[in-house]
This record gives structure tokens, sequence and C-alpha cells, in this order.
């Protein structure tokens, strides 16, 4: 999850077999509980066709957040769906590609799960000092 400015909001590790959308909901509330600010919901959730899910919709609409996903083919079309918003998703998509390009981040080579997540905060704590840095100048 990151925010529309492309700062990663926090990292879910799950196995590596798991669907993506049944870890939606413990994720959302890992990254979200874990902030130092009052829990505030996006009002907008934007996410690829693997989570266009009703479970993961209900869940969206519960804490009235608009989900901006697009249906599978197997679904019915939503008449409307906001593309101009879809199109930013593509922040998370060159977010997660920055990070894969570190080699041990991009092929897990730990054992330990914790070791992995920790070098995920090694690289998000460089990423934010980088930009913390770039501003400056």
């Amino acid at each position: 999850m990151c925010t529309a400015r492309g700062l990663l909001l926090g990292v879910f590790l799950t196995p590596g077999q798991r669907q993506e959308s049944r870890a939606f909901a413990p994720a959302m509330g890992a990254v979200l509980t874990a902030r130092r600010r009052p829990r505030r919901w996006p009002a907008h959730l934007a996410a690829d066709k693997g989570y266009s899910f009703p479970g993961v919709r209900r869940w969206l609409a519960r804490r009235r957040i608009r989900p901006v996903i697009p249906t599978r083919s197997n679904q019915p079309r939503e008449s409307d769906f906001d593309t101009k918003r879809y199109r930013r998703r593509n922040i998370i998509e060159r977010v997660v590609g920055w990070y894969k390009e570190r080699r041990a981040l991009g092929t897990r080579y730990d054992k330990l799960a914790a070791n992995y997540l920790a070098l995920w905060y090694v690289a998000i704590i460089e990423n934010l000092v980088r930009r913390r840095l770039s501003d400056r100048t």
C-alpha cells in the first residue's frame, strides 16, 4: 500500500503461494493501525483485477472506500468505473519496481520471514532518506 505520492506505507508478508485477495483485509488493517496518526481510511483505493472479489468490495464498502478495481471477465462491468483514478495506479507499480531492483528484495534469498521483512524496512528507510535529501536541493 502506498500514497498517491509513492510513499510506501507498509509491507505485509504472505506465503508465496497464497492468493493476494485473501490477505487484503489483514494487510490493510496492519498497515493502517501501524501508523501513529488516528486511523483514517482513504476515500478511494485502486487495485488490479486480482482484488475484484465480492469480499474485498464488501470490506471496502463497510469502510466507505470507493473501489477503483476493474472487474474480471466473468463479472458484470461497472458503469461508474473511474478510469482516470485507475491510471494513477501505475504509481504503486513503479514503487514496487524500484524496490524489486534491489536483488535481495526481488528474489527472496532469506529463509526467515523476519530477515526478509527487515530488508524491506531498510529499503523503505533508504528511500525516505533519499527523498528527504533530494527535497533540500
